[in-house]
């Protein structure tokens, strides 16, 4: 218990700060970071991390909706779709074996990595982005809000019911989905994108999180001061990344997460070994 005590929350400090300077990436490597030094299996880790993602993103979520640049339609539609799929992942994680799980989050893992390797060396050398047709989710300037269609409705529901599902199975906040989703299908501005992307994951994880609790899944005595560490080292990442967000620091993170991946990878393989 005196290990678990003292681990949990620096654990969770390192998360948060990890969040405070990439946005919400890091929220991604809490089940990777609790099955490496807790030895957690998946299913255990998976309603920790939605804890902290949830606690987190809640409070992201809530400035930006006080700024005004939270799209809270957009996110509430997905969320909905999200929580309509994301108990059923819960429900669903600790009947599946670990080893396969952990392959599953490796390999999702490597993807987020490798996709942020990309972006990170396109910024440094100075890549523009590539043209695009215009999106589906389109700005009405004169009143500021989104013109609702059918495509676009379309593309976000897609969009929140990935990240739900994958939410609830392997613990992950489901902003590598949401996030893209809105660049790609929207013509929201960055920030607007990243409070939305909020806005939605502490509905999802919120949701992910109290429903584990209700099921007798949530080790409280782990994810409580993991949580609450987070948020702690997200105030401190915010105050860091004043100085340290770049570019330069989003490659480090991308290597550091392609490193974990790898190594989550591996453990999963022998896993099935044996």
């Amino acid at each position: 218990m005196d290990y678990l005590t003292l681990i949990s929350p620096a654990l969770g400090i390192l998360v948060g700060v990890l969040m405070g300077l990439t946005g919400a990436g890091g929220g991604i490597l809490s089940v990777p970071l609790l099955v490496f030094f807790l030895g957690l299996p998946i299913a255990e880790a998976a309603p920790i991390a939605l804890c902290a993602v949830a606690l987190a993103s809640g409070i992201g979520a809530i400035l930006g909706l006080k700024n005004k640049i939270l799209r809270y339609k957009a996110a509430g539609f997905m969320a909905i779709f999200g929580l309509a799929l994301s108990p059923i992942a819960l429900w669903l994680a600790p009947k599946i074996p670990n080893a396969p799980l952990q392959i599953l989050f490796s390999l999702i893992l490597l993807y987020v990595a490798i996709n942020l390797l990309h972006q990170a060396r396109n910024e440094i050398k100075g890549i523009p982005e590539e043209h695009r047709k215009p999106p589906p989710c389109l700005m009405n300037s004169a009143i500021g809000k989104l013109q609702w269609n059918i495509p676009c409705a379309r593309a976000l529901m897609v969009a929140g019911s990935l990240a739900g599902f994958l939410s609830g199975l392997l613990g992950v906040g489901g902003g590598f989905i949401i996030v893209p989703a809105l660049k790609r299908y929207t013509d929201l501005p960055v920030n607007s994108i990243v409070a939305t992307s909020l806005g939605v994951l502490a509905i999802i994880t919120g949701g992910g999180a109290i429903f584990s609790a209700a099921a007798g899944n949530l080790n409280i005595l782990i994810a409580a001061p993991f949580a609450i560490a987070a948020l702690g080292g997200l105030l401190l990442g915010l105050l860091l990344g004043k100085k340290l967000s770049g570019p330069h620091t989003q490659l480090i993170f991308s290597i550091f997460t392609l490193v974990i991946a790898i190594s989550l990878l591996a453990k999963g393989v022998m896993l099935i070994k044996t």
